[in-house]
């Protein structure tokens, strides 16, 4: 059982070698393109959210 274990992580640390791990300016590309869309997403569904309160308060509640 210990032999399968040290076997595993040998295995595990040779295959790690072979991983081909971003740059650092990939990273930050990365980061950034992530941060950026959600910031886009958050503005366009609190948009969304903020038209449909309006559409729900003033058509469908105005009776109330």
């Amino acid at each position: 059982m210990f032999k399968k274990v040290i076997s595993f992580f040998k295995s595990v640390t040779q295959e790690m070698s072979y991983v081909s791990w971003p740059s650092k300016n990939d990273l930050k590309e990365g980061t950034t393109v992530v941060i950026v869309m959600s910031i886009i997403v958050s503005v366009f569904l609190s948009l969304v959210d903020g038209v449909f309160s309006f559409l729900i308060r003033n058509i469908f509640l105005k009776g109330i």
